[in-house]
């Protein structure tokens, strides 16, 4: 399907103490969109800085075209991105960094293969030379597990910069979960999609705030929150060692009636009790994950609060806003 008017556009940019580069990446963006169509908006989510990052950006928000939602703390990545998918109005919705390492060049790319008719358009790095070995092994490795467990493919290489159609962002903002794993939500709504390579750029300025001890939350967050796997497992896994036990009891059995020796029991009754409390404390720990979700999700808080808005028209006030 050929999409031959104009575009609206809307860019959902998520900031996090990016003081040191937002202004030029606004102006940067700007000029970027203005080259490829006549109408857009930019929707910068403050996700709770604590620098000057939300009085940087409040002067560009004085024609429309760029907007601001501060939210009332950090709630998260994958909030922040959820406060911009819900406000933004554009025919198409691109996701980007603020920090310049998803390059600017590749929104006439994402824009073209949307306008031959795909619905999502994600950027695929091409490579991860920049990351440790542990952490490129445990990317692939957890991207596999997702993949197998949940028969939704996503991509091991692709992140949050896309470009998604309306249709796409009207059925995310169908879904009401509040532990959101947006790279897992972007695969399973489905639709038309196509993965398009791009070098990562060198930060402007700061660090990464993706450590590790992050991205084990997220991963166990899109485990639990996507997947049974790990309950599989662990019933698997008492299952064996149920009959495991049972094999056991038979072969004492036949060693002391049949052979007539008796076994010395003391240290496997000890190796026994040690290694069967650790898969309880174990299956605990899985089963606790998965009440942990239910409880956040029960709760029904919403997934993020706004304390400013800046740029929309009319200017809301509510009890979210400031």
């Amino acid at each position: 399907m050929q999409r031959n008017n104009p575009p609206f556009l809307s860019c959902v940019v998520p900031v996090f103490n990016e003081g040191e580069v937002v202004s030029s990446f606004l102006t940067a963006l700007i000029e970027q969109l203005k080259a490829v169509t006549e109408q857009f908006e930019i929707i910068v989510v403050d996700d709770g800085s604590r620098d000057n990052t939300v009085q940087l950006v409040e002067p560009f928000c004085y024609d429309g075209s760029v907007k601001l939602i501060a939210l009332s703390r950090n709630f998260g990545k994958e909030a922040a991105l959820t406060a911009g998918i819900d406000a933004c109005q554009g025919d198409a919705v691109i996701l980007i960094d603020a920090d310049f390492q998803h390059p600017l060049a590749m929104i006439p790319v994402f824009l073209n293969y949307w306008e031959k008719g795909y619905d999502m358009v994600y950027g695929v790095r091409k490579d991860r030379n920049e990351e440790s070995f542990l952490k490129k092994k445990g990317a692939h490795f957890f991207y596999r597990i997702m993949s197998f467990s949940t028969g939704v493919e996503v991509p091991a290489h692709a992140g949050d910069f896309r470009l998604m159609s309306r249709k796409v962002v009207d059925s995310l903002k169908k879904l009401p979960e509040r532990d959101r794993f947006m790279k897992g939500i972007y695969a399973w709504v489905g639709f038309k999609s196509i993965g398009v390579p791009f070098e990562v750029q060198e930060r402007a300025a700061g660090e990464s705030g993706w450590g590790y001890r992050k991205l084990t939350n997220l991963a166990l967050s899109g485990i639990t929150s996507f997947t049974t796997l790990p309950l599989r497992l662990v019933g698997v896994l008492g299952l064996l060692i149920s009959a495991a036990s049972v094999l056991y009891a038979l072969f004492i059995v036949f060693t002391t009636l049949v052979l007539g020796s008796s076994l010395p029991g003391w240290p496997t009754v000890v190796t026994a009790i040690t290694f069967i409390g650790g898969i309880q404390l174990l299956s605990l720990g899985v089963l606790g994950e998965y009440i942990a979700g239910i409880f956040n999700e029960v709760k029904q808080r919403p997934t993020y609060l706004v304390q400013k808005r800046r740029g929309f028209e009319p200017e809301k006030h509510d009890a979210s806003t400031d």
